[in-house]
């Protein structure tokens, strides 16, 4: 079992954000910007590659409810997910990072050349 299913489970605890039926959110352990919070399904699903349609458009307004709850809104927010072991994926269950609180820096390529990836 996943450390996610674990958390959803309540074998592990979380800062809890929110909750429904269907999914949670709660604070990084490593955030990343002032605001980072993860959304999860509460059905292991691997990754983004494998979420069907139905999922995706139930969980929407929920990452939006988020964003309104954590007062990130307004001001704008990244929301992230990272797929397979190129993408960064850690944790294999479907997860997004929701990101805000400060003007977010584009780090990760920012000093990158495409000529290095071909």
């Amino acid at each position: 079992m996943c450390i996610f299913c674990k958390i959803v489970n309540k074998e592990i605890p979380s800062n809890l954000v929110a909750e429904n039926d269907d999914f949670m959110a709660f604070h990084d352990i490593n955030p990343k910007a002032p605001i980072h919070i993860l959304i999860i399904p509460k059905q292991h699903v691997e990754s983004f590659h494998e979420v069907s349609g139905e999922m995706m458009a139930a969980i929407t307004p929920f990452i939006q409810e988020i964003a309104v709850k954590t007062g990130v809104s307004k001001t704008g927010y990244r929301v992230i997910s990272n797929i397979g072991e190129n993408g960064g994926q850690e944790v294999k269950h479907l997860h997004w990072h929701l990101l805000g609180g400060a003007r977010l820096a584009w780090g990760h390529f920012a000093d990158a050349d495409a000529k290095d990836f071909f």
